[in-house]
């Protein structure tokens, strides 16, 4: 008897994708943050760039299985 209203999975899955999208856009910022923390720490001059980008790499993986388990 339960049949879901089909003009809310639309909506239900722009809301997910923009959830998904502030989660990506965290996790790149603390891994900004870790790599400029651990430059400080280390007397290092490379380890923010590295970090950040090892999180850029982690966030689109992250966003791109969400979007295929969304689209599922």
């Amino acid at each position: 008897m339960s049949k879901k209203d089909p003009q809310k999975k639309p909506l239900n899955k722009a809301l997910q994708l923009s959830g998904a999208g502030l989660q990506m856009g965290l996790t790149i910022y603390l891994g900004f943050l870790l790599g400029k923390w651990l430059d400080q720490k280390f007397e290092t001059s490379f380890l923010t760039e590295t970090i950040t980008l090892i999180a850029i790499f982690l966030a689109m993986y992250s966003l791109i299985k969400q979007a295929n388990k969304i689209n599922d």
